[in-house]
């Protein structure tokens, strides 16, 4: 078909795919020779029909997305004969084919484009084979082979722009109409927000957040520049919530809202100039976690400084929830993208309370902007909510006051999240753990693998078991038990601890076993503070221990999410049992804030030189490996 200014509309979409980033495009005439184009390609792969009208950012949005390597072009358009049906979850495609084979479960249908990651280019290349000669548009029956062989697709869906699969020379034309009706600079700058955010985010930071990021653009800031000007901001009104006095609260108060502010921005520049890295996501992860837990220490001290109370203890006790409460969110949603990818299991008569709320769940999802949609995002008190919480109580009132409300709507927020995810875990059946590497993500260290394995309590009841002892401890020093009789109380905590370690090498594939993990970071972080508290070491010092430990996990987690492997130097970290094994033996000798500052430290050099190696240093051998020509022996000449 010959598009408005007369070119064909398959040589359009060449030169559209060339604007978005493609470096070879080439047509093929059979999925036989999408076989042989596949089998020569080292990089990830554009496919598209050649019946596809849309806006170039459309594409370049598909060619550069993050969610993933393998992504498909998903519309919301009702499906018709020939074209693949889609059924999505989480932004996941989970079943893709004709429409009866959906069994009326579809909720879009395939857009005629998806990006092919390298490691997914075997399945394209099985699939094309087992696709060819079929009935139907040869693209549909690509990606629906693709989806069939089990490959992990994620969903692209399109909004503000337009794309649009047209049959005849009325349907282009209508089209190429609707394309250019939108103004394709300003829907990128509307698509750089969350389509879907937390309710001060949405109200109090996005109404106007883009017009930083089109300012940030035309200064040439990256997002990484945004998020470490985001840092300074937070770190500023740490210091001022430190200092103390209304004009000092106040004024933290504002560096603290403006930080969020950009805290949002760095993700929306990355969206609207299309620079993703993975180097990006890990360190805006980690910042956002880094900031809060300073905001928490500027809040502690000035508590103390102020006369108010024991303001450290309140300091640990917010990161401490807040970090295994996250621990538990990204669990969570690991278990929960599982079960999307898979059918579940039966267990047991359908339905139940898990079913009904899984599905009140979707339904309160599904209704945008109503009062129980913001309701349920809100309760759970997200980043944008603490941070207001935080910034109001302490303009207002005083640190106190904030770091009580956060530990009371942090605990409650907690309860409610734990009770709703357990019932559904439960009714769910899906064990995650077993899907990845279980000692890494354990944090398990060369102890915990020496021990033998308890398999009939299952791990996760050994876990809260070894959190016990050190909250038992814990709160008898805070009740004034006599320091020397606690030092001598302290390796019987540790032995109640390592009683984690005995699930160690068990199955995780309980229903509940996903709460591993956070049982862990509990039964340590508990265990950590104990024994600084018997050792009479200073607050501030423990609360830098337990932060340094909450940097090791969170990096852990980012890598999860990133699909990225274990640190380099993971195995000098010692493990959880190892590092709690070496306080204890300090604080029997009376040295325990001597072993807390040093294990410490030792710790954050390990995770600098961690990070240096796996962003820096190895990125660039690699580099210099794929560039350096192969002399004779295949030895790089001189």
């Amino acid at each position: 078909m010959a598009t408005a200014t007369g070119e064909s509309l398959a040589d359009r979409l060449a030169a559209q795919l060339r604007q978005a980033g493609a470096d070879d495009v080439r047509f093929a005439a059979t999925l036989d020779e999408v076989t042989a184009l596949v089998a020569t390609a080292t990089a990830p792969v554009l496919v598209t029909g050649t019946d596809l009208v849309a806006h170039t950012a459309v594409l370049r949005h598909l060619a550069t997305s993050p969610v993933g390597p393998t992504v498909a072009l998903v519309l919301g358009d009702p499906p018709v004969p020939g074209r693949a049906a889609v059924r999505e979850e989480r932004g996941q495609v989970v079943d893709a084919g004709p429409l009866d084979a959906l069994d009326g479960d579809a909720t879009g249908v395939f857009g005629g484009a998806l990006r092919v990651g390298v490691d997914d280019l075997p399945t394209l290349a099985a699939a094309a084979r087992a696709a060819a000669g079929g009935p139907g548009s040869a693209v549909d029956r690509l990606f629906a082979g693709l989806a069939a062989l089990g490959t992990l697709v994620f969903a692209q869906r399109v909004r503000l722009l337009v794309a649009r699969r047209v049959e005849d020379t009325a349907e282009l034309t209508a089209a190429e109409a609707a394309v250019t009706a939108v103004d394709e600079d300003r829907a990128e700058l509307r698509l750089s927000v969350k389509e879907r955010d937390d309710f001060f985010s949405t109200y109090f930071v996005s109404t106007w957040s883009p017009y930083v990021v089109r300012l940030a653009a035309r200064l040439r800031l990256t997002p990484t520049g945004v998020t470490v000007i985001s840092v300074l901001f937070a770190l500023a009104a740490a210091v001022l919530f430190g200092v103390g006095g209304r004009p000092a609260l106040v004024g933290g108060a504002v560096l603290l809202y403006l930080g969020f502010v950009l805290d949002c921005v760095d993700g929306q520049l990355a969206r609207y100039t299309r620079h993703f890295s993975a180097w990006g996501g890990w360190l805006d992860t980690m910042a956002d976690r880094a900031k809060e837990y300073l905001v928490y220490a500027g809040l502690g001290f000035g508590v103390s400084h102020a006369g108010l109370g024991n303001g450290w203890a309140l300091a640990i006790a917010a990161m401490t929830l807040q970090t295994v409460r996250h621990m538990t969110d990204t669990w969570y949603g690991v278990l929960h993208d599982e079960a999307a990818r898979r059918p579940r299991t039966p267990t047991g008569a359908s339905g139940g309370i898990g079913d009904r709320l899984n599905a009140a769940s979707t339904r309160v999802q599904a209704d945008t902007g109503s009062v129980s949609y913001w309701l349920k995002r809100t309760v759970v008190f997200p980043i944008g909510e603490r941070w207001a919480l935080i910034a109001l109580t302490v303009a207002l009132f005083n640190p106190l006051v904030s770091l009580i409300a956060v530990l009371v709507w942090g605990v409650l927020a907690f309860a409610y999240t734990g009770a709703l995810r357990t019932l559904r875990a439960r009714w769910m059946w899906v064990p995650v753990l077993d899907t990845v590497d279980t000692t890494l993500h354990r944090d398990d260290g060369p102890l915990a693998r020496w021990l033998p394995v308890v398999r009939p309590m299952g791990p996760l009841t050994l876990a809260v078991i070894a959190a016990l002892g050190p909250a038992v401890l814990l709160v008898a020093a805070l009740w004034g038990g006599s320091p020397d009789g606690l030092r001598w109380a302290v390796p019987v905590a540790l032995l109640v601890l390592l009683v984690g370690g005995l699930g160690a090498g068990a199955a995780h594939n309980g229903p509940l076993d996903w709460l591993v993990p956070a049982a862990l970071r509990a039964a340590e972080y508990l265990f950590a503070i104990a024994v600084g508290v018997v050792g009479g070491a200073p607050g501030w010092l423990i609360f830098g221990y337990v932060f340094v430990l909450t940097v090791h996990h969170y990096d852990l987690t980012a890598r999860l999410e990133k699909r990225q492997a274990a640190p380099p130097l993971h195995a000098a970290t010692l493990g959880w049992e190892g590092r709690s094994a070496l306080l204890a033996l300090t604080a029997i000798v009376g040295m325990a804030g001597s072993g807390l500052a040093t294990l410490g430290a030792y710790l954050l050099v390990v995770f600098v030189v961690s990070v240096v190696l796996a962003w820096f240093v190895r990125p660039a051998r690699s580099a210099r490996a794929s560039v350096a020509p192969v002399g004779a022996g295949g030895a790089a000449p001189r």
